[in-house]
């Protein structure tokens, strides 16, 4: 790890412009950075810095290491922020993962993440093909179709989002479709107790969980005990002080703060804006890799919404559009294991047409559909998101 480390640093800092910066700011040379505790005396690099320093030199901000034309894929999220994806089989790393969650050559998975822009439906489909396994592409959406193709393939596996697996079980059941999915991976947002029982009671035997993002691909996957999520070993993550950066001992709450170990795109000290804690006890699977209690909320202001990041700052510049609403707010709630966005407006002057314009706006500029409705009132001080979701 320590040689590995430096080089590492080394590549990032020769050829990524704006990590060189980064080093030189800190005061740091490559050979400073040797072990992973070494790695608390570089700044942490939070979203919104990625944002601006992406807005500021396009397309990658400076911490791109290789050129353009070795990248495989190129995705947008949210923010906007860029994403690289090099040349390489399984980038984003979820085969452990899922190997873990008993996928094996053989099953037929249907991918229920997003293959438009975003990077979620390519990462799982690169760790399911490592694993062994055929690929539906599914993506969001057009639920009937992919229940009808789940029935005549016989799939036996599932990725996405927990809740889209609820849908398509109630969709097949109001089809008269039986499902033979016996295993699903899912991630991108919590998983309740409630929910997994439930899909566990109609047949999904093992329902695993993960933790990722978009930058860095996998961060922590469960084995059969279901108790956190183990880090995997090819990448380094440090539970950090909020206001420090600087990293907390196993049981404290803090800041999930990652450096992946490629040299691609330098993803050094990032800070995800999640929280969570090193697990204190080994895990009684055998394996001795550090472990992730779970997800414990969010540094900022923005929040997950069916799987995707709601920044306050998006929901600003969309407003800015429309200057005949006087106030404005964004309510999340949570029904049945479904999330639900409403845009509360106070525009009393403004056309019959403005909620459908707006709700249309929201879907370009966004990538969200939501429900726009007009209130006679909203606090002066209303905060741009207010979410009511209990995750029981």
């Amino acid at each position: 790890m320590t040689q590995h480390l430096t080089e590492l640093i080394a590549h990032l800092t020769a050829h990524a412009p704006a990590f060189a910066r980064r080093m030189e700011a800190a005061g740091l040379t490559p050979e400073d950075i040797r072990t992973p505790d070494d790695l608390a005396r570089i700044p942490v690099l939070r979203k919104d810095d990625l944002i601006a320093l992406q807005a500021e030199n396009p397309p990658f901000g400076g911490l791109l290491a290789v050129e353009i034309s070795a990248l495989k894929r190129v995705y947008q999220s949210p923010g906007p922020i860029y994403e690289p994806e090099a040349n390489v089989p399984d980038y984003w790393r979820w085969a452990s993962a899922l190997r873990a969650a008993g996928f094996h050559p053989g099953d037929v998975v249907l991918n229920a993440f997003g293959y438009h822009l975003t990077p979620a439906g390519a990462m799982f489909e690169e760790g399911l093909r490592a694993v062994g396994c055929t690929v539906l592409p599914g993506g969001v959406g057009n639920q009937e179709q992919q229940v009808r193709a789940m029935h005549a393939l016989g799939v036996t596996g599932y990725v996405g989002l927990p809740s889209y697996l609820k849908a398509l079980l109630d969709k097949a059941d109001a089809l008269g479709l039986p499902l033979k999915v016996e295993k699903a991976f899912v991630t991108a947002e919590p998983l309740p107790p409630s929910l997994r029982a439930e899909l566990q009671q109609r047949g999904v035997t093992t329902v695993r969980q993960g933790y990722g993002t978009a930058e860095c691909g996998n961060l922590g996957y469960e084995c059969e005990a279901e108790n956190g999520w183990h880090v995997p070993d090819d990448v380094i993550v440090q539970i950090c002080d909020i206001n420090t950066g600087q990293p907390l001992p196993p049981g404290e709450v803090g800041e999930v703060v990652v450096t992946v170990l490629h040299d691609t795109y330098a993803l050094v000290r990032f800070g995800t804006g999640d929280l969570s804690a090193l697990a204190t006890e080994p895990c009684t699977c055998g394996l001795e890799s550090p472990r992730l209690v779970g997800w414990l909320g969010r540094v900022g202001d923005a929040v997950k919404v069916r799987g995707m990041f709601l920044h306050p700052r998006q929901l600003r510049d969309l407003m800015a559009r429309f200057p005949e609403v006087e106030r404005w707010q964004a309510v999340i709630t949570r029904e049945a294991h479904k999330d639900y966005l409403t845009l509360e407006i106070v525009a009393p002057h403004a056309a019959e047409s403005l909620e459908a314009t707006i709700a249309e706006t929201a879907r370009d500029a966004l990538k969200f559909r939501l429900e726009v409705r007009r209130v006679a009132s909203l606090p002066d001080d209303a905060a741009p998101i207010r979410d009511t979701r209990t995750w029981e």
